[in-house]
């Protein structure tokens, strides 16, 4: 088994697992010396051992795990595979959703590093419109992308990494390893394990799932306040194995349209404004029978609101709270707003995968490895409730992700644009009825033999549901 799975593993502190675990392939999968799919099939691996854990708990069984090296990487850019092959006749908008991807699109080529005027590169994030107007009021330029690399090489790159944070807006002047690995914030995050797992109260064990059923996180009740990637891949794998996962987000909150589809299979989504008081009042509501509350907020937003992990520790004593974000949650850059693209920056991927002008890898692998290490934590966590009782934090972003890609070992790639064979995936691709039609998409990538990872629920529009619980 490779290095990347014993690091999880040792993180478990449990005895070694039993069952069998084949990871199936091998690097390079895609046009990048990371290894992308060795690094995402034992954060898989992982994941299967988590389940197990709480399986066994139930049953006294432990299920064979195995994942494809390919499938594995592949699920680092999962929207890529999500297509509506026949649109629903009514309700959800698809030429809408289709200029709304094209406008992504947009900000993503734009979100790349460009030269700098002192020799340097820097990373302008226009991931959402109001943080990339937040950008442009700096760069003082048209959101058009010859227009930003003329603005972007008039600047000092460290000059404007600070310009744009100070008006919260994101970017990051692109850096090395080594200059990450010396910068106070490398520092904090280099102290700390990958996933933290944090006792803040005391509660009374509690079993894990219902007695009875065949999904090992049947009768688990999740809160998933997230947006764009990292987030709603944590919920959603834990919908994959039976939990009943509530997404609560507001009308007036910008969304990444495809991103939200891809991600929010096995989900039902409601609206709750956090800024009024009967709606927040709900959502206390909601907490108080949850088992696990996730969110990507910074740190004030839900503090301000009553929604702190120690607060939620009280309204529900054995809460599992998950966080996610991109700097991690010690050190100078802890309070600022960070994308994929940015820790690929500054943790000095984008130099390494580059070479002489730096480049972003071929998959959002901080984005969803952040995700999916978010939900290995929250099942640790639950394991350690089921067994000692308490509530826990989980804490994990996406510089520490890439850091843990990071110390993997390296490979050769023969080409550009290696891709991988869609007849490679047919077992993963579902073809599934959803309000937005019939929609192509692939499926869960981890297999186990009793207990087959599925989603019980299509891809939802969000807010279609009530802010209630379903069980």
């Amino acid at each position: 088994m490779n290095t990347a799975f014993h690091e999880l593993l040792a993180l478990r502190g449990l005895e070694s697992p039993t069952e069998a675990i084949d990871l199936v392939g091998q690097d390079p999968v895609l046009s990048t010396r990371f290894t992308l799919g060795e690094t995402a099939a034992a954060v898989f691996a992982a994941i299967g051992v988590g389940v197990n854990d709480l399986w066994q708990l139930q049953t006294g069984r432990r299920q064979d795990l195995s994942v494809k090296l390919s499938h594995a990487a592949a699920a680092l850019r999962s929207y890529n595979y999500f297509n509506v092959e026949e649109p629903a006749a009514s309700g959800h908008d698809a030429s809408a959703a289709s200029i709304n991807w094209a406008l992504q699109q947009q900000r993503q080529r734009i979100s790349t590093p460009h030269p700098t005027r002192d020799g340097r590169y820097f990373l302008p994030h226009m991931g959402l419109p109001h943080l990339a107007q937040r950008a442009l009021d700096i760069l003082k330029c048209d959101y058009e992308l010859e227009a930003v690399i003329n603005a972007v090489a008039g600047w000092d790159a460290l000059a404007l990494e600070e310009a744009i944070a100070a008006v919260g807006g994101c970017g990051a002047m692109v850096r090395t390893a080594a200059e990450w690995a010396a910068h106070p914030q490398g520092q904090a995050l280099a102290g700390r394990p990958l996933v933290e797992i944090i006792k803040i109260a005391d509660s009374p064990p509690e079993p894990v799932g219902l007695a009875g059923t065949r999904r090992p996180l049947s009768g688990l009740k999740v809160l998933d306040l997230t947006r764009i990637l990292a987030g709603p891949t944590c919920a959603r794998t834990l919908a994959e194995h039976g939990a009943e996962v509530l997404m609560v987000t507001a009308e007036h909150l910008p969304q990444a349209d495809m991103f939200v589809r891809d991600t929010s299979h096995g989900k039902r989504s409601c609206f709750l404004n956090l800024d009024v008081d009967l709606e927040r009042q709900q959502l206390h509501d909601l907490v108080r029978t949850a088992d696990v509350f996730s969110q990507g907020y910074r740190p004030d937003v839900l503090a301000n609101r009553g929604l702190s992990p120690a607060a939620l520790a009280e309204i529900r004593p054995g809460i599992i709270y998950t966080s996610m974000n991109c700097y991690g949650f010690d050190g100078p850059f802890a309070n600022r707003a960070g994308w994929e693209q940015l820790a690929q920056a500054v943790t000095g991927i984008a130099a390494e995968q580059g070479g002489d002008r730096p480049a972003l890898l071929p998959a959002a692998a901080c984005d969803y490895t952040t995700g999916y290490l978010a939900a290995y934590g929250t099942l640790l966590a639950l394991g350690r409730r089921a067994r000692e009782g308490g509530a826990y934090h989980v804490r994990v972003s996406l510089c520490q992700s890439a850091m843990y890609l990071q110390r993997q070992r390296r490979v050769d790639y023969t080409h550009e644009g290696m891709d991988i064979d869609p007849r490679d995936l047919n077992d993963i691709v579902k073809l599934t009825d959803s309000p937005y039609g019939k929609i192509r998409h692939l499926g869960p990538v981890l297999r186990m033999t009793e207990t087959a990872p599925r989603w019980d629920l299509p891809s939802t529009q969000l807010g279609s549901h009530e802010a209630a619980w379903q069980t």
